[in-house]
């Protein structure tokens, strides 16, 4: 694959903006990650790079658990007006591979919210086909 190849879709000229959920720590290693309002919610993106691969020249599990848990985790955010929240169960579907130069969309909504913790779930996708999905919980830090 060629740099060319890779740099073909450019998030920033097709209106997504630089998602920064962290300034610092692992998710800065991996991404950078997209975002794009939408009519409902929000829409996040990741061009996935050669750096995500693995032995078999696929986008590696670990890089969608990575996006999903990431995705996931700031729609909980949301869902729990912006109280901290960290993960507790994230259980994940491989549907289909996703190749360095392909922009991966993720979507998630919140299922529900309680006063402790937020059931969500969510997908990435690669124009129309599903890259994995996944669903889980998320612990609203400080609240009992």
């Amino acid at each position: 694959m060629t740099d060319a190849t890779l740099t073909a879709f450019d998030p920033a000229a097709a209106g997504w903006k630089q998602f920064r959920w962290h300034e610092d720590g692992f998710p800065t290693l991996v991404g950078p990650f997209w975002s794009k309002k939408e009519d409902v919610g929000w829409a996040y993106g990741l061009l996935a790079e050669e750096k995500h691969g693995n032995a078999h020249g696929i986008v590696h599990g670990g890089m969608l658990v990575t996006f999903l848990d990431q995705i996931l985790g700031a729609t909980c955010w949301e869902a729990a007006k912006r109280d901290p929240v960290v993960t507790i169960q994230l259980n994940t579907h491989f549907v289909s591979a996703a190749r360095a130069g392909e922009f991966m969309e993720a979507r998630a909504e919140a299922v529900r919210a309680t006063k402790s913790i937020v059931f969500v779930r969510g997908q990435i996708t690669v124009g129309d086909r599903v890259v994995a999905t996944a669903d889980g919980v998320w612990k609203r830090l400080g609240a009992r």
